[in-house]
């Protein structure tokens, strides 16, 4: 049974993280932990709790005894969360690929069909691009979950911060928006196929784009 000093760290995460992905709380600004927990509501204890869940999953920077900031993307935290990418991404799409016949990989399938169906017409949506990344991220889920790997899914969970950060970069490039959804598809396809290597040489490919890119950051 979830208890109430729980739900108030839940309540206090959740809150922040939200105010974080909204730009609401902006980078190069220290906020203090007792004016936030005042702001929403709650006591220090559960706003203490929720700054470090907030700090293990990357989206701030505690500084004892003064606050915290917003991450920042580094060139270095972009080029070292493509490549942990690379390795669970690139794998799970093999698993997925050798048993693509079996029952659940058809309705993984029918599930991407439809989310790409879902991000090509977020190209023309009033909320583009929030809906365009926010499809781009289920994607890329849908594939980790897959593979129903705790492990795994804890370590991607814990990059999705990096993961916005390095999409909303990516897709500032022109071109980057269709050719990504461009990509997904041709991921897609090899998996409809059962190509677990072409699924993989696809992925590692749409990965490490921002990298060769020299997006800067």
């Amino acid at each position: 049974m979830i208890n109430t000093k729980s739900l108030l760290q839940e309540q206090a995460y959740n809150t922040i993280k939200e105010m974080i992905l909204s730009g609401e709380l902006k980078p190069d600004t220290l906020y203090s932990e007792t004016r936030m927990a005042a702001q929403i509501g709650i006591s220090r204890t559960p706003m203490r709790e929720a700054l470090q869940c907030l700090a293990q999953d990357g989206y701030i920077t505690v500084i004892p005894s003064k606050g915290f900031t917003i991450r920042q993307l580094s060139e270095k935290d972009m080029m070292e969360t493509i490549q942990i990418r690379c390795a669970l991404e690139g794998f799970c799409v093999q698993f997925i690929a050798s048993e693509i016949e079996s029952r659940k990989g058809a309705a993984l399938l029918n599930k991407l069909e439809k989310l790409l169906e879902k991000q090509e017409k977020s190209l023309t949506a009033r909320d583009f691009p929030k809906s365009f990344m926010d499809y781009d991220h289920e994607f890329h889920l849908l594939l980790i979950h897959y593979v129903d790997n705790s492990e795994i899914t804890h370590l991607f969970q814990r990059l999705m911060y990096l993961i916005h950060l390095t999409t909303r970069a990516a897709l500032s490039v022109p071109g980057r928006v269709q050719a990504t959804l461009d990509e997904h598809r041709q991921i897609y396809e090899c998996l409809k196929d059962g190509d677990g290597d072409g699924a993989y040489r696809f992925m590692i490919a749409h990965l490490m784009l921002p990298l060769n890119m020299k997006i800067p950051v």
